[in-house]
Protein backbone atom coordinates (compact mmCIF):
# COMPACT_ATOMS: atom_id res chain seq x y z
CA UNK A 1 0.00 0.00 0.00
CA UNK A 2 1.37 3.93 -0.89
CA UNK A 3 2.25 6.41 1.74
CA UNK A 4 -1.22 7.91 0.74
CA UNK A 5 -3.36 4.96 1.03
CA UNK A 6 -1.81 4.37 4.59
CA UNK A 7 -2.36 7.86 5.87
CA UNK A 8 -5.95 7.81 4.31
CA UNK A 9 -6.63 4.12 5.89
CA UNK A 10 -5.29 5.58 9.14
CA UNK A 11 -7.33 8.69 9.07
CA UNK A 12 -10.66 6.93 8.44
CA UNK A 13 -10.19 4.84 11.37
CA UNK A 14 -9.87 7.36 14.26
CA UNK A 15 -11.88 10.13 15.66
CA UNK A 16 -11.40 13.96 13.62
CA UNK A 17 -9.98 15.41 17.23
CA UNK A 18 -7.40 12.60 16.77
CA UNK A 19 -4.02 13.99 15.60
CA UNK A 20 -2.00 11.90 13.90
CA UNK A 21 1.94 11.72 14.22
CA UNK A 22 4.07 9.90 11.46
CA UNK A 23 7.45 8.70 12.89
CA UNK A 24 9.94 9.61 10.29
CA UNK A 25 12.63 7.35 12.39
CA UNK A 26 14.48 5.57 9.21
CA UNK A 27 13.20 7.54 6.53
CA UNK A 28 14.23 9.77 4.36
CA UNK A 29 13.38 13.37 3.29
CA UNK A 30 11.42 12.11 0.16
CA UNK A 31 9.60 9.84 2.01
CA UNK A 32 8.59 12.39 4.80
CA UNK A 33 7.63 14.58 1.26
CA UNK A 34 5.28 12.20 0.16
CA UNK A 35 3.57 12.04 3.35
CA UNK A 36 3.85 15.78 3.75
CA UNK A 37 2.45 15.77 -0.20
CA UNK A 38 -0.62 13.67 1.31
CA UNK A 39 -1.09 16.58 3.78
CA UNK A 40 0.60 14.81 6.95
CA UNK A 41 1.82 17.73 8.60
CA UNK A 42 3.17 16.30 12.36
CA UNK A 43 5.98 14.47 12.16
CA UNK A 44 8.13 12.48 15.33
CA UNK A 45 11.21 11.74 15.21
CA UNK A 46 13.42 9.71 18.04
CA UNK A 47 17.02 10.58 17.35
CA UNK A 48 18.17 14.04 17.84
CA UNK A 49 21.24 13.98 14.96
CA UNK A 50 18.07 12.84 12.44
CA UNK A 51 15.96 15.87 13.25
CA UNK A 52 18.96 18.05 13.17
CA UNK A 53 19.71 16.76 9.59
CA UNK A 54 15.78 16.54 8.39
CA UNK A 55 14.41 19.32 9.37
CA UNK A 56 16.08 22.23 7.88
CA UNK A 57 16.07 20.14 4.39
CA UNK A 58 12.21 19.79 4.88
CA UNK A 59 9.41 22.51 4.59
CA UNK A 60 8.79 24.99 7.49
CA UNK A 61 5.38 24.35 8.33
CA UNK A 62 6.20 20.46 9.37
CA UNK A 63 5.47 20.24 12.99
CA UNK A 64 8.02 18.37 14.71
CA UNK A 65 7.63 15.89 17.94
CA UNK A 66 10.24 14.14 19.59
CA UNK A 67 9.59 10.79 20.88
CA UNK A 68 11.31 8.93 23.03
CA UNK A 69 14.09 9.86 25.87
CA UNK A 70 15.97 13.27 25.39
CA UNK A 71 19.88 13.33 27.36
CA UNK A 72 19.69 17.08 28.98
CA UNK A 73 23.16 17.96 26.62
CA UNK A 74 21.02 17.44 23.57
CA UNK A 75 18.05 19.66 24.64
CA UNK A 76 19.19 23.09 23.42
CA UNK A 77 20.10 21.09 19.50
CA UNK A 78 16.20 20.92 18.93
CA UNK A 79 14.08 22.97 20.96
CA UNK A 80 13.90 26.00 18.83
CA UNK A 81 11.62 23.92 16.21
CA UNK A 82 10.26 21.08 18.41
CA UNK A 83 6.32 20.87 19.83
Amino acid sequence: MSVRGNIDKLRESVPADVKIVAVSKFHSNDEILEAYNDSQRIFGESRVQELNAKQPMLPGDIEWHFIGNLQRNKVKFIAPFIH
